[in-house]
């Protein structure tokens, strides 16, 4: 079984390509360095060889002004040399070559006849009158372009960049060529020096910045690892690891971050916790009744038998509206809202349309909102009318329970008011829990989701709903919610609500 490779840690990525741009840039910057004195320094060689030819002409010019008495030389104004004034080209050759002193890192020569005839006897440079493959490299060159020429030979003496300039007499048949030469090698000595100095440096700084990026990198990637440990530390039974922000960074934002999903995650598993228990208490009451009249139930009596047909219907018919009720709020729950403008005018009508045929109360709008708000029209028609079947449940047959709309500068509001026995305060906190009721017993029919359906569906648009006293007794419930120029906020799940709920209370 082949074994799988270790993954590389985003600590050494991190560093591998800091390193690597830093390598790339330091390279650039010392290549380009490098380049650009390379090219100063040989255009300088150049210029100085160059300069040879003008040194020649006055050379001839000054050797013709002693022989003539001050008449103008002979030198002519070309690259190659006239020296109709000295009497061989031998003669000019010499007094050159000993006028003429190299330099430092430079040689001359002068040839004649395809030989080395002439050297500098004060040698402040170095002797090419020995070096055959640049004599020869010289001569091969004037002999084929038979003009001056300039040119670089890799010799045993190191790369010389050389300038051969021809020289003749019209009276003398010999030929002669006077060669200047510069150890390329020794001009770019200061250079060399200077970037190998740069690439100790470099290589230097490259290990600062590994050693300070190593451990930046490993602060900075801490949070990541705690991250990480408490994520394997987080399990189904124990969701409580939590990170410790530090400090004001985008690493911090994240373990923020992940603490309010932790949060959000923890109360969405302890209400499907105890919605479970909920459902599973609310299951076994009917399932016992149904169970203990089956076992008491006498066969042979028909109106027994019939008796506990009708009480297993009812039960059977109670626990299906408990789920149907759980698959609602399920539903309101899972954000399945479709946001668009809503005309207050227009479902404050509706709603007052459909609870109008509601038996056993009258129902009266007192007032109506005339705006537009921004929300799921029949999401809060579902929650205006289960608020309607709650007052008439628990309002005296006959009442009155009015109800509105209004809309001001706080957000929207779809109140109902009833005339019941209303609801005492040290109740309210609780009515919107999941199985809950004010009083405490089921003394009317329902499975008690029904104002936590309404709870959910508010939160879902970024509002609430509220219980208040109504004057003359009763309960107003008021759904609040927000103007459409609000920013919705993110729905809040309506466990979420009760567990704060719970510890606040």
């Amino acid at each position: 079984m082949t074994q799988k490779s270790r993954p590389i840690s985003a600590r050494a990525r991190i560093l591998g390509a800091i390193l690597a741009v830093a390598c790339i840039g330091l390279a650039i910057v010392g290549s380009v360095t490098f380049l650009v004195q390379r090219e100063r320094v040989l255009s300088e060689i150049d210029d100085r060889l160059k300069s040879q030819v003008e040194r020649l002409h006055a050379v001839a010019g000054d050797e013709a002004d002693a022989a003539d008495g001050g008449t103008s030389g002979a030198a002519t104004a070309s690259e190659d040399v006239d020296i109709d004034d000295f009497a061989t080209v031998g003669d000019f050759l010499q007094a050159a070559v000993a006028r003429l002193v190299p330099a430092r890192n430079e040689g001359s020569v002068a040839i004649l006849d395809g030989k080395a005839s002439y050297r500098p006897e004060t040698l402040s440079g170095f002797d090419i009158s020995q070096n055959q493959k640049l004599i020869d490299s010289a001569i091969d060159g004037i002999e084929r372009s038979g003009a001056t020429i300039m040119d670089t030979a890799v010799t045993d003496q190191g790369s010389l960049r050389y300038i051969a300039i021809p020289v003749s007499l019209s009276e003398d048949p010999q030929t002669g060529i006077y060669v200047r030469a510069v150890d390329v090698e020794a001009e770019l000595a200061p250079v060399t020096a200077a970037i190998t100095t740069y690439s100790i440096a470099a290589v230097a700084v490259l290990v600062a910045i590994g050693v300070v990026c190593w451990f930046v990198a490993g602060r900075l990637l801490s949070p990541i690892r705690d991250l990480r440990d408490a994520a394997d530390a987080v399990t189904l039974g124990d969701l409580s690891p939590r990170l410790s922000p530090q400090g004001n960074d985008d690493i911090s934002d994240l373990t923020r971050t992940v603490n309010s999903m932790l949060d959000r995650l923890e109360g969405s598993v302890d209400v499907q916790r105890q919605l479970l228990d909920d459902v599973r208490h609310e299951l076994k009451t009917p399932i016992t009744i149904v169970r203990g009249h089956l076992e008491m139930m006498d066969p042979g009596d028909a109106a027994d038998v019939a008796a506990t047909r009708e009480i297993g219907m009812a039960e059977l018919d109670r626990m299906n509206r408990l789920v149907d009720d759980i698959d609602l709020l399920a539903t309101v729950e899972g954000d399945g809202f479709t946001m668009a403008q809503v005309d207050l005018r227009a479902l404050t009508s509706r709603f007052g349309e459909l609870v109008s045929v509601i038996p056993g109360h009258v129902w009266t709008v007192e007032e109506t909102a005339d705006g537009h708000i921004l929300g799921d029209q029949d999401r809060l028609l579902q929650a205006w009318l289960q608020l309607a079947d709650n007052a008439a449940k628990y309002t005296p047959e006959g009442s009155t329970i009015d109800l509105g709309s209004r809309l001001d500068e706080s957000g929207a509001q779809l109140w109902l008011s009833d005339h019941g026995p209303g609801i005492p305060p040290a109740a309210r906190h609780r009515i919107f829990r999941r199985f809950d009721r004010a009083h405490g017993k089921r003394s009317v029919g329902g499975s008690g989701l029904g104002l936590a359906i309404v709870d959910a569906i508010a939160k879902g648009h970024g509002g609430h709903c509220a219980v208040t006293d109504t004057p003359g007794g009763g309960a107003t419930f008021t759904i609040h919610l927000p103007l459409p120029t609000t920013e919705l906020p993110a729905p809040v799940r309506a466990g979420d609500v009760v567990l704060q709920r719970e510890a606040a209370g």
